[in-house]
């Protein structure tokens, strides 16, 4: 649970602290790259884990990915411009996609079925207080001391707890083997070619030319060839069951985070905001997310039944805080608090069932597909929307985010319609 807070606490108070560090760097038009790099590397590092756990425990994967994530955070909090910072996000993610499908499939071997929602809900609890300190905390480092040390200071901190874990680690021996719906190896070239795809389309939708059509189109032909490979079969068809459910993470995180993302922004540009003022919202939104993750864990309501709430909440908070940064900054506050709701009433759901309808050689590539879908979804409707928020420049912002609250309104309401064929 230690090193989940951490890892929460990166999350939480980069996003605040990052308005500040596009302007420092001179790097607004890398600003949507800074999350997206991320979580396209944490993509292609969660299909590596998925067969490398399979075949040898999430021992070695977790203290590899603890080990990456480290490294990227010096990188990025030594950055003197930003595409280096990108560069060290890009490094955190792979650490970070290593690091949580272990920490998935540790939860699958150790706790029976029965008690999986209350250890999901616990993994949530780990969120509560990097929820109310990550933010806030990360708007008064960037204020009174320094942007970077949101990214040193968390070292000293994540070391220790590296440590901590070794001796829990040494009995996570892999599975017995038995034949699979791929070779893990095989999974490989189908992963970098949909990372590298993902972020072609990315850099084409960045540029917004004539000249940038063939790469757009070269990169969305890599996503369809290596998608299909990675997914449960039919997930691009919403096939029941699993397939859907994993397509469901995306969705919702897509429509999420990219909203998350660029409240800070839009609070701090156009409202006059703190950095500090802008992560309360935050602040008050994951405490939303951690407070319907402990309840659907305690109730006995069908996992289905919180999936389906949940995406109707997320898409409710995509539109009412999309409204709210127009009309005046702080109605933005309650309107993030309904779509936190909605999320941790979906996500901990989603894992339980991907989980709950897996054989067990099969828990890994399933738990690694199921962040794959959050992953791609966040850094593809993250960068998009980034890409539209400053293709009009920084004097009509606020146009730009306009046009990117309809796409991620768009992602919201497709998943409020997915949400009913996760049952198999």
């Amino acid at each position: 649970m230690l090193t989940i807070t951490l890892l929460a606490f990166e999350a939480m108070a980069v996003g605040t602290v990052m308005p500040v560090v596009a302007r420092d760097l001179d790097g607004l038009t890398l600003y949507g790259w800074s999350f997206s790099a991320m979580l396209i590397a944490s993509m292609a590092a969660t299909v590596l884990a998925g067969g490398w756990i399979d075949r040898a425990g999430p021992a070695r994967p977790l203290l590899a990915g603890l080990a990456v994530f480290v490294a990227g955070l010096v990188v990025a909090g030594a950055a003197p411009y930003m595409w280096v910072l990108v560069a060290g996000r890009t490094v955190q993610g792979v650490g970070s996609g290593l690091a949580m499908v272990a920490l998935y499939v540790m939860i699958a071997r150790v706790y029976p079925d029965a008690l999986r929602p209350r250890v999901f809900a616990a993994t949530s609890t780990a969120w509560v207080l990097p929820s109310l300190l990550g933010p806030a905390a990360g708007g008064l480092i960037a204020e009174h001391a320094h942007w970077r040390w949101v990214f040193l200071g968390l070292i000293p901190l994540v070391v220790p707890a590296t440590l901590m874990l070794v001796p829990a680690l040494r009995g996570m021996a892999a599975p017995e083997p038995q034949e699979t719906r791929e070779a893990p190896r095989g999974r490989v070239i189908p992963a970098l070619v949909t990372a590298i795809g993902a972020a072609v389309v990315l850099y084409a939708v960045d540029d917004l030319s004539w000249p940038s059509v063939p790469a757009a189109v070269a990169g969305l032909a890599g996503l369809g060839w290596g998608l299909p490979k990675l997914l449960p079969a039919g997930a691009l068809r919403l096939r029941r069951g699993v397939p859907t459910t994993v397509v469901m993470r995306g969705l919702l995180a897509g429509a999420f985070f990219g909203t998350d993302v660029f409240i800070p922004l839009a609070l701090t540009s156009l409202h006059g905001f703190s950095p500090s003022q802008a992560g309360l919202v935050l602040t008050l939104a994951a405490l939303g997310w951690s407070a319907a993750s402990q309840y659907q864990g305690r109730s006995r309501r069908p996992r289905a039944f919180f999936v389906q709430a949940g995406a109707v909440f997320v898409a409710a908070g995509v539109v009412a805080a999309s409204v709210a940064l127009q009309v005046g900054g702080w109605w933005a506050a309650p309107a993030w608090v309904i779509g936190g709701l909605g999320m941790g009433m979906a996500l901990s759901s989603l894992s339980v069932l991907v989980l709950n309808q897996s054989a067990p050689q099969e828990q890994g590539a399933n738990s690694s597909a199921l962040q794959l879908s959050d992953t791609l979804g966040s850094s593809l409707a993250v960068g998009v929307a980034g890409a539209l928020a400053t293709a009009f420049g920084t004097d009509r912002l606020e146009l730009g985010l306009r046009v990117g609250a309809v796409l991620l309104i768009g992602i919201a309401l497709v998943a409020v319609l997915a949400a009913r064929r996760v049952r198999p």
